[in-house]
């Protein structure tokens, strides 16, 4: 049997900010929140096909590039309709060298962690 992928920890300086912001793009919902860890994930919780994530305080954020990289899908709308619901949401444009003929958008999050949005859209 291999293993499965059930939770992502990523440290922040402000977790219910991060909590609030993935949840909107990935239609979680809060799973558990001490205050300094807040867990999302999808209404099932923990366990199910999808990882839970699990924003933990942090006063050392790394200035560096992360390890951890993000993709999203489109699930319900186009890449283009999904980008701009990213952006009204608090996701900002990142440039990292990208040409323009790319097939995906280059995003960072509230505290500016990197992360993708691909076109192909997956069933929800």
């Amino acid at each position: 049997m291999a293993s499965r992928l059930s939770e992502l920890v990523i440290k922040c300086v402000d977790p219910q900010r991060l909590a609030d912001f993935w949840s909107e793009v990935l239609g979680f919902t809060t799973l558990d929140d001490d205050g300094d860890e807040v867990e999302i994930g999808p209404a099932s919780g923990f366990g199910g096909l999808q990882p839970t994530l699990i924003f933990s305080r942090s006063t050392d954020p790394r200035p560096e590039r992360l390890r951890i990289h993000i993709d999203v899908n489109p699930t319900d709308r186009d890449q283009d309709a999904e980008l701009e619901r990213l952006l009204g949401i608090g996701a900002r444009h990142a440039d990292v060298g990208q040409t323009g003929e790319e097939s995906w958008y280059v995003l960072q999050d509230p505290e500016g962690n990197e992360f993708c949005l691909l076109r192909r859209r997956l069933d929800d």
